[in-house]
């Protein structure tokens, strides 16, 4: 078990709100939670705020979100027991916790619009830098789709994110129309805002989306 009490989600807010924040004990946390879950072989990608910082807008980040399988999420988390992280069951439908260092690291499992991590994204992850380390994390396309959905009043970050991602990324726009089959009316939205502030996006993709909203059987059939 970790040394150290772990602090309240409240009290991690306003210090990342305020930037009270231990680089080395963050960094410690990636480093001991990449080595559990490597250990035990899990497969794992780097989502949330890293993803975003990686791939799109520099941004500040103060908390660690590793996708996994459902089937391996409870292996993930016995992996970062063993390696002294305080754990818990959060919401058994889509997300574990563990603690160490006085830092937070999500396992989700299952993301907004019963997204998983799948082979193709596995595959699909690019091995990008951050903060001295080379993470692999959820393709830009995926994360765009994962932002998309996840956005709401209270949290406006993650409609940004995904902008910057469309702005700055080289994007597969066949994948991420495949992909947005998991909510694709979010996706188009989107991407007619982006194309509101100029940002390229082409009509094609566009144009694909609003054909599957137009025939429902097919969203049916390639979802």
């Amino acid at each position: 078990m970790a040394t150290t009490e772990p602090i309240s989600e409240d009290e991690r807010r306003v210090r990342a709100e305020t930037h009270d924040w231990d680089e080395v004990a963050f960094l410690t946390a990636l480093d001991e939670s990449v080595a559990a879950l490597e250990g035990a072989d899990v497969p794992y990608l780097f989502m949330g705020g890293i993803a975003s910082a990686c791939q799109g807008r520099p941004r500040f980040t103060h908390d660690i979100d590793l996708f996994v399988r459902p089937q391996e999420a409870r292996k993930a988390l016995e992996a970062l027991g063993q390696a002294g992280f305080d754990t818990e069951e959060t919401y058994a439908e889509w997300l574990y916790k563990g603690f160490k260092h006085d830092q937070m690291v999500d396992l989700i499992f299952r993301s907004t619009g019963d997204i998983y991590l799948d082979d193709e994204m596995l595959a699909r992850a690019p091995t990008t830098p951050f903060m001295g380390r080379d993470l692999r994390i959820v393709p830009a396309e995926d994360l765009i789709v994962i932002k998309a959905l996840v956005h709401n009043e209270h949290m406006p970050r993650h409609w940004h994110d995904a902008l910057a991602l469309i702005a700055v990324a080289e994007l597969d726009w066949d994948y991420l129309v495949r992909r947005a089959r998991k909510g694709v009316r979010r996706v188009l939205s989107l991407l007619l805002y982006a194309q509101s502030n100029d940002l390229v996006v082409p009509w094609g993709p566009v144009r694909e989306l609003f054909a599957l909203i137009d025939d429902p059987q097919a969203l049916r059939a390639t979802a």
